[in-house]
């Protein structure tokens, strides 16, 4: 009886640091992001937000980035690149940022839309142009999933 016991408990802590180790990974530099998706076989949402003035940002952050199904479903498949912009003096980002950001919305989102969400691929190579028009997140996914190469 304690042999099982015991396999038991190594069996449950062996599951538990699997899933604490495919968390919802999150970038803000496009090189971190590329890095850890090369390693891992994952793709990048490019999320151009306005983090403090875009009601659809905020809620698409809220309702399906930050939810438990999107990060069950995203953890250790997709690199979250969340690139904001935000509009009042205290959300400043560092000036560093801000000309980073701005770079990749001079090369992805020309025409300013917020949000702005593109899939790519490890190499940057656009998959698709998911939309939010405040759907559930399983709606959201599905988007997602039908542009994804077969691995």
């Amino acid at each position: 009886m304690k042999k099982i016991i015991f396999a038991f408990l190594i069996f449950s802590s062996a599951f538990q640091l699997q899933a604490q180790n495919k968390s919802l990974s999150w970038f803000t530099d496009l090189s971190e992001a590329k890095n850890y998706a090369a390693g891992n076989q994952a793709n990048i949402l490019m999320v151009f937000a306005g983090s403090d003035w875009c009601k659809p940002c905020i809620q698409f952050k809220q309702d399906i980035l930050l939810s438990e199904d999107f990060s069950e479903y995203a953890a250790g498949e997709i690199a979250i690149l969340y690139l904001d912009f935000p509009a009042r003096k205290k959300n400043r980002l560092p000036a560093e940022q801000t000309e980073h950001n701005e770079a990749l919305a001079e090369k992805y989102n020309r025409s300013g839309a917020f949000p702005k969400i593109l899939l790519l691929d490890k190499d940057q190579n656009i998959l698709s142009e998911p939309v939010f028009k405040g759907q559930h997140v399983d709606e959201f996914v599905q988007q997602l999933t039908q542009n994804l190469p077969v691995k």
